[in-house]
C-alpha cells in the first residue's frame, strides 16, 4: 500500500512524542499497513486525510464485503489501550471494535468520518455531546490498566512549571497548578473516562446517531473528562464579545446538565486549558496558545 502519511498525523506525532520517535515510525508505516490488511483479510478504499492526529485511519472493506475502517497507531500512544476500552464499552455510546490486526491496528465499525458533532449548531452539539459522554462512563474492567487522572495529570504538570517564570504566561500556570493539587487531592470516583472528549470526537454512526471515537482512556473524576468539550470551538468564543461570560455559563450549563460540581469543572477546565496553551507554546505554535490561555483567563 503505497501512500504518503498524511501531514497533519506528522506533524503532531513530532510536537507530542519528539520527532526522531515519530519518523522512526512514520518510516515503518507502510508496510505496518500491508502487514495489518493482509491480516485481517481487508481491501483498501482509501486514506483518511486529513485523518486522525495520533493515528492512520484507512476506510476499508471486510472479507464479506461489509464496510470498516482500520486504524493504525504507534505503540507509544497506547492503542492497547484505547483497544480495551473499547472492548469494555461494547459499542454503548462508542465506535464497535470489530477485530485486531496486529500490533497497534484496530478494525473498527465504519461510521460517517466527514460528520461530527461540529457540524451541528453549539447548542445542539454540546447536547448530544452530553448525551454521549454520558454513557461512556461506567465502572473500569477489573484488573484494568488504564492510568489515572492524578498519574496523567502529574506528568503534564512537570512539563508546565518551567512556564511559572513565563512574563505571559506565569500567572495562569501558578493558577492551573494549584488548582490541579487541590483536585486530585479530593478525587475519589473511579469511573472510565474517553480522556481527549470534544465534539470532535463524536461521528455519526448508522448504528446510533452519535458515537465517540479516538479515546486516550484512564480513570478518575467525570468532571475531568468534560472540561476539554467546555473549550469546543474556542476560536469563535475569543471573536466574539461576550466570550467570557459566554464560557463561564458553558462550564454551569454542562456541569448542571450532566450533575457535576461547577467549580471543579471550572477548575480542571482552567487546568487543561493552560496545559494545552504552555504545550503550544512549546511546540512554537503561538497563535493556538494565545486563544487558549485568553479563555484561560475568563475562568
Amino acid at each position: 500500500m503505497g501512500f504518503e502519511p498524511p501531514q497533519r498525523l506528522a506533524r503532531t506525532l513530532g510536537e507530542t512524542y519528539g520527532d526522531a520517535a515519530a519518523a522512526e515510525w512514520l518510516a515503518k508505516l507502510p508496510g505496518l499497513a500491508d502487514e495489518a490488511l493482509g491480516d485481517a483479510s481487508l481491501d483498501t478504499e482509501r486514506v483518511m486525510a486529513p485523518g486522525g492526529r495520533s493515528s492512520l485511519v484507512v476506510l476499508v472493506r471486510r472479507s464479506d464485503g461489509s464496510p470498516a475502517a482500520l486504524k493504525i497507531a504507534p505503540p507509544f500512544t497506547r492503542p492497547d489501550l484505547e483497544r480495551d476500552a473499547l472492548a469494555h464499552w461494547n459499542g454503548w455510546g462508542a465506535v464497535q471494535l470489530l477485530d485486531e490486526a496486529g500490533e497497534g491496528a484496530l478494525v473498527l465499525e465504519r461510521l460517517h468520518p466527514e460528520v461530527s458533532l461540529r457540524s451541528l449548531p453549539e447548542a445542539k452539539a454540546l447536547l448530544e455531546a452530553a448525551g454521549t459522554v454520558r454513557k461512556l462512563w461506567v465502572d473500569p474492567p477489573a484488573a484494568h490498566g488504564f492510568e489515572t487522572v492524578a498519574r496523567r495529570t502529574a506528568r503534564q504538570a512537570e512539563a508546565m512549571e518551567p512556564y511559572r517564570v513565563d512574563p505571559a504566561a506565569g500567572e495562569l500556570t501558578a493558577a492551573a497548578l494549584a488548582a490541579r493539587e487541590e483536585l486530585v487531592a479530593a478525587d475519589t470516583e473511579t469511573v472510565l473516562l474517553h480522556g481527549n472528549f470534544r465534539q470532535g470526537k463524536v461521528l455519526a454512526g448508522d448504528r446510533t446517531p452519535w458515537l465517540a471515537v479516538g479515546p486516550e482512556p484512564l480513570v478518575g473524576e467525570r468532571a475531568y473528562d468534560l472540561a476539554r468539550l467546555v473549550r469546543d470551538r474556542v476560536e469563535d468564543l475569543v471573536a466574539a464579545s461576550s466570550g467570557a461570560s459566554a464560557a463561564r455559563r458553558r462550564v454551569n450549563k454542562l456541569a448542571d446538565s450532566l450533575d457535576l460540581d461547577r467549580e471543579r469543572l471550572r477548575r480542571w477546565t482552567l487546568f487543561r486549558a493552560v496545559e494545552s496553551g504552555t504545550r503550544a507554546l512549546t511546540a512554537g505554535r503561538r497563535q493556538d496558545a494565545e486563544l487558549l490561555l485568553e479563555f484561560a483567563s475568563w475562568l
